[in-house]
């Protein structure tokens, strides 16, 4: 089933509604739980009255269920918030390009160690919301990424139990002030002010809505990435080092993740010139590799990126990540 959260000046959680399989309707499910955040907390009782919605729903316009039409700028991440987003970087072509980019070096700790951060969780972007733009020479990024929202995860878990206690899938765009970045990391503490709120794709998926695709705790599809409406990007995002029971166990190696807890694969990234990239930084690391030189500005206001995913069948899975960027001062930075 999909899942997705409406806007609600009532809860900064949303109100949540299961979605039909046109990706066009959606019917409430305040009856089964007020907004995921308590659907994922009460998962084993929610979940299948939350599948008896769905089929209902699927059935159309004979459906017993009131159906509405989706407007996509009333829909927020399907997690407004959440306790934890730990992001990882599971896409070693991407971590060699951005590490010689800023000319760091490369351990050999990255074969057998995920790379993680641990970023905000509290004001998460909706799909549709404007990305504030503060000072150019912040370096401002966007980061096309695949996520996963976990069950309750106990310490100590193994990668292939880890599997097991991923409830919904989603994708990402990890916002990303690139200018910031090294004097952050220099001091040793790592990110913070480099990595504002991210925003999350307007449906959550269960696995199985993946079929085949879904295997190796992997998502097996290219992730469409579009820059003022042109190409940018497609890279597969089943070409992960670590999968994602890899990157769940090393979140919990020395803590339990509550359940909601959002874990993300890293920039989708692929050593195939022809797939493109899923960030900016990448593309200008491969300008300075083959022409001394990067020539892809960061974005800037009025630029506008869309990540999305389709299956073999070209069915938009997820919905669209859909984001222009505006100046600070008249961004919903405020709401």
């Amino acid at each position: 089933m999909r899942l997705a959260t409406l806007k609600s000046p009532q809860s900064p959680d949303g109100e949540l509604v299961v979605i039909d399989p046109s990706g066009q309707y959606f019917a409430r499910a305040g009856a089964v739980a007020p907004n995921l955040r308590v659907a994922l907390e009460t998962w084993s009782a929610a979940s299948p009255k939350l599948t008896v919605l769905a089929a209902d729903l699927a059935k159309g316009e004979s459906a017993s269920v009131h159906r509405e039409k989706i407007e996509w700028d009333k829909l927020h991440s399907p997690l407004p918030r959440s306790f934890q987003w730990a992001d990882g970087s599971a896409f070693l072509h991407h971590v060699r390009l951005v590490r010689r980019a800023r000319n760091a070096p490369i351990p050999d700790s990255i074969y057998q160690v995920p790379l993680m951060y641990q970023g905000g969780s509290d004001d998460f972007l909706a799909p549709t919301e404007s990305i504030p733009f503060v000072d150019e020479k912040f370096g401002l990024d966007f980061e096309g990424e695949v996520a996963v929202i976990t069950d309750f995860v106990p310490m100590g878990i193994s990668p292939e139990q880890a599997i097991n206690k991923i409830l919904l899938l989603i994708l990402v765009n990890d916002v990303t002030l690139r200018g910031l970045i090294p004097d952050e990391l220099a001091m040793g503490f790592g990110f913070f002010q480099s990595k504002p709120s991210s925003a999350f794709s307007p449906f959550a998926l269960t696995p199985d809505e993946l079929g085949d695709s879904w295997k190796g705790g992997r998502v097996h599809l290219p992730l469409h990435v579009e820059l003022n409406g042109k190409f940018f990007g497609r890279a597969d995002a089943g070409e992960m080092h670590f999968h994602f029971g890899q990157l769940i166990a090393h979140a919990a190696r020395t803590r339990n993740l509550g359940p909601g807890t959002i874990v993300g694969s890293g920039t989708v990234s692929n050593d195939k010139p022809d797939v493109g990239s899923s960030c900016l930084v990448e593309r200008r690391m491969l300008e300075q590799i083959e022409k001394g030189a990067a020539s892809t500005p960061f974005m800037k206001i009025g630029d506008r990126v869309r990540i999305f995913m389709k299956d073999a069948s070209g069915k938009n899975l997820f919905g669209d990540i859909n984001q222009d960027v505006v100046s600070a001062s008249t961004s919903n930075s405020h709401r």
